[in-house]
């Protein structure tokens, strides 16, 4: 997973990591500090005082003590200081300014942008690298490669968290029925997740009912039944053809009277560009108003899902999206594209084919994951 992206970050750390090394001096050099703290032990010749001279000319019996040889206790006092000041030789620091970083970081733009990360996204990216690597002195610890790292992963969990939402959460403490409508094109996996989350949801005690407003597609009321049946909720559905409005609005319908708790609504995948279709979705939003609308998109498709989601958010604002088969997705591009482009947050990641394979968004995680060896 993320395997591209990995290639090309591992890239720029490495590339950042030499000129750090190239830039970066000694704190302190441990000869001078030896001979500084040599100086502060020499002898001062202090002249004695009246008394001192009285005194010593008046023999008195002294305990004999055994001297310490001179040489003896010069080198002990050498080898205690060289010991304190030995550190400070593997300690450097550094200090970047633009023309150091201005190769590396048009680098790391061009890779952000293979990866299928948009512009907007990869600029902020990269803007961030540079705030935190440019002008400000900074300690290397044992390894260089981990600053350009820590930068990088705060750079890219910055623009993942601006928007963070828990549907879990929002639909415990909601009014119920909590009413969620699903939308995006076709194939990209709206049903399946409709049904994962009914499994979700099951589990955490909830009763569920699904929609079958897809009555466009041939067999699209079939597959969500089939679902239903396997997971063991109850599907409400028209005939082929039929007004998607209508069934949803059966669908809330029984939801009230039966005290169910949430409602998932399947529409037809449709393009933001078909007028009828995206006016019909419109229709079903007014006659059953959702309490959210969720984007469903394919990770693997990169810059296409990002720009679709920005799309339909224009024509029918989304709360949140889904992104499926993120198992399968060497870039990670639309991952972290979305939620910065739409404003509206990631909810979850599809990660497989079963059920349960449904992963809760959390940037900390991702950006775990893009960096893990």
């Amino acid at each position: 997973m993320f395997n591209k992206l990995k290639a090309k970050l591992s890239g720029f750390k490495d590339k950042i990591g030499s000129k750090i090394d190239e830039k970066a001096v000694a704190i302190e050099p441990v000869e001078e500090v030896v001979e500084s703290l040599e100086e502060l032990e020499s002898p001062v010749e202090v002249s004695p005082s009246p008394e001192e001279e009285v005194n010593s000319k008046t023999e008195l019996p002294v305990e004999e003590t055994k001297p310490v040889p001179e040489e003896e206790n010069k080198n002990n006092k050498k080898f205690g200081f060289a010991q304190k000041a030995k550190a400070l030789v593997f300690e450097r620091e550094f200090i970047l300014d633009e023309d150091d970083l201005e190769e590396p970081l048009w680098d790391l733009e061009m890779a952000l942008l293979e990866s299928d990360i948009a512009l907007s996204v990869s600029e902020a990216i990269v803007s961030s690298v540079k705030g935190q690597l440019v002008g400000t002195r900074r300690r290397i610890g044992s390894n260089t490669g981990n600053i350009v790292e820590d930068a990088l992963k705060n750079a890219i969990y910055d623009v993942m968290s601006a928007n963070v939402f828990d549907l879990d959460e929002f639909v415990k403490n909601a009014e119920k029925p909590v009413h969620i409508v699903f939308i995006g094109i076709n194939g990209t996996g709206k049903t399946t997740s409709i049904a994962k989350l009914s499994k979700r949801f099951k589990d955490q005690g909830m009763s569920v009912v699904v929609a079958a407003g897809d009555t466009f597609r041939a067999g699209a009321i079939d597959q969500l039944a089939i679902h239903a049946n396997k997971i063991g909720v109850k599907i409400i559905k028209h005939q082929e053809q039929g007004d998607p409005a209508a069934v949803i609005y059966d669908a809330m319908q029984h939801a009230k009277a039966h005290d169910v708790d949430v409602v998932l609504s399947d529409t037809a995948g449709r393009m933001h560009t078909n007028i009828n279709l995206m006016e019909q979705l419109k229709k079903v939003c007014r006659v059953a108003p959702p309490d959210l609308i969720i984007f469903v998109d394919e990770a693997v498709a990169g810059n296409d899902a990002v720009e679709r989601a920005a799309q339909f958010n224009d024509a029918v604002p989304i709360s949140g999206s889904i992104l499926t088969k993120t198992d399968a997705d060497s870039k990670g591009g639309a991952a972290i594209s979305i939620a910065y482009i739409t404003g509206k947050p990631i909810l979850f990641l599809g990660m497989g084919q079963g059920y349960d394979d449904l992963r809760k968004f959390d940037p900390q995680w991702f950006v775990d994951q893009l960096f893990a060896e």
